[in-house]
């Protein structure tokens, strides 16, 4: 063979081997588009399952809150079939629940801002469970249009709306923490009170004291777990309902950890939902903790059919999805925030715990009591007796209510003087002030 010949076949192999590059290369992306466009698809349909979760999945809570406690009859009122004077619109709001306006007919939307529609009416309330519109209540009819059970969902405490109809009324804003809403006096409208005096070993007047001590925004989801009802001081046990958004990122939930974003969905929607699913936590199993939880095995629940587990993935999606709400326009003092930017990651130490851009610890995100100078009663009605550095973004929306764990700082001036205080900064007038116009630019 000639040196030519060599030099030919030699070519032609490398033509070959290009050709086969090419193809390779080819198919190699043409399976990474395939890959990233089921990954895009499998996005969009967790996201999409997980807000109709969100919005509207009961978990078959329907047979506690209408089929034990009755709370359908109290909203339907005696007039219509119910018992007692029946909830109206106008009760309703006053209580904290919020009407999506998106779920109403237009020619509704267009008599509720004229004005024209009766607020007074318990019979209107029904007409807005019929339409899907009450925020994370859903209402169960019988045939002839009378109620037959009420269910709740996570929207309940999660959710708010613009008030871009009326004041309660408008677009929802999924993941905001309701902090209107009355929880303790809705439950206390509910007939048969007797099944959660039975649990917490009291009796029924016991019960609505505890229940009529939460006021607006405010929840105690460890009641039942070791019957705590007050604090010793005298005062209420609840905590302030988080919010539900800017979770991306963020290991523990709730103000004193206890669990991940999927953990604490499982512990509400079974625990305080009373759904019909799974749920194992042996922690619960710790009497001196956890009496009430211990006795009635709450760390070991299993439900057939389970209503719950399968809706956690999606779920749990969807929230991370959730982004924190940007401050409205000329809410804050920009040049103000700006100078308040170097006091947090300087002389203020915020960034010490509070790491941009989570503005928590990556990690496990937890304090005594002692080191942010509180006292450790709802720490240790928890497992790790601690304290979540709690994610700052979006702290504006928080201002109703007050801020830490139970509201105790009206203000964001007092936390900040707090802070002062307890770490010794030594910050002056002027760098606390700037310190709070950061924080609500956040």
């Amino acid at each position: 063979m000639t040196p030519l010949t060599h030099l030919r076949l030699a070519a032609a192999s490398l033509g070959l081997f290009a050709v086969i590059g090419a193809f390779a290369q080819s198919v190699a992306a043409s399976d990474y588009d395939r890959a990233t466009g089921r990954a895009e698809n499998h996005a969009q349909q967790m996201l999409s399952e997980g807000k109709k979760t969100f919005r509207y999945d009961t978990f078959g809570d329907e047979a506690w809150w209408g089929g034990t406690l009755g709370l359908d009859q109290a909203i339907e009122g005696a007039d219509l079939g119910g018992i007692g004077p029946g909830v109206s619109p106008k009760t309703a709001l006053a209580v904290g629940l919020k009407v999506d306006v998106d779920a109403l007919p237009p020619q509704l939307v267009a008599a509720l801002r004229a004005g024209q529609v009766r607020l007074d009416d318990p019979a209107t309330t029904l007409t807005l469970l019929k339409d899907n519109a009450v925020v994370g209540i859903t209402g169960f009819f019988n045939g002839h249009g009378t109620l037959r059970s009420v269910g709740i969902q996570c929207a309940l405490c999660h959710s708010t709306v613009d008030n871009s109809v009326a004041p309660g009324i408008g677009h929802r804003l999924d993941g905001w923490a309701n902090r209107d809403l009355n929880v303790g006096a809705i439950v206390a409208l509910a007939p048969n009170l007797a099944p959660i005096a039975d649990l917490l070993g009291v009796d029924v007047p016991t019960v609505i004291k505890v229940l009529d001590s939460w006021g607006p925004g405010h929840f105690d989801a460890e009641l039942i777990l070791d019957g705590k009802a007050f604090r010793p001081d005298g005062g209420n046990a609840s905590v302030l309902i988080p919010s539900a958004f800017g979770l991306a990122g963020v290991n523990l939930h709730t103000w004193t950890g206890w669990g991940s974003v999927p953990y604490w969905n499982a512990f509400v929607a079974n625990l305080e939902m009373h759904g019909q699913g799974t749920f194992f936590d042996p922690r619960l199993d710790d009497a001196s903790q956890f009496p009430i939880a211990a006795r009635d095995g709450f760390g070991h629940l299993h439900n057939e059919p389970d209503l719950i587990t399968g809706k956690l993935a999606a779920l749990q999606f969807y929230q991370l999805s959730i982004p924190a709400p940007r401050p409205p326009k000329g809410s804050f003092d920009a040049s103000a925030a700006q100078r308040g930017k170097a006091v947090f990651s300087g002389a203020g130490r915020c960034a010490t715990c509070h790491i941009p851009p989570l503005y928590t610890e990556p990690g496990w995100d937890m304090h005594t009591a002692a080191e942010i100078c509180v006292d450790d009663f709802q720490a240790d009605r928890a497992p790790d007796h601690r304290y979540r550095t709690s994610p700052l973004k979006g702290l504006w929306s928080h201002a109703k209510g007050g801020f830490y764990h139970d509201g105790r700082f009206a203000t964001l001036d007092a936390v900040v003087q707090h802070y002062n205080e307890c770490m010794n900064l030594g910050l002056s007038a002027r760098q606390q002030s700037d310190l709070v116009e950061f924080l609500k630019s956040l």
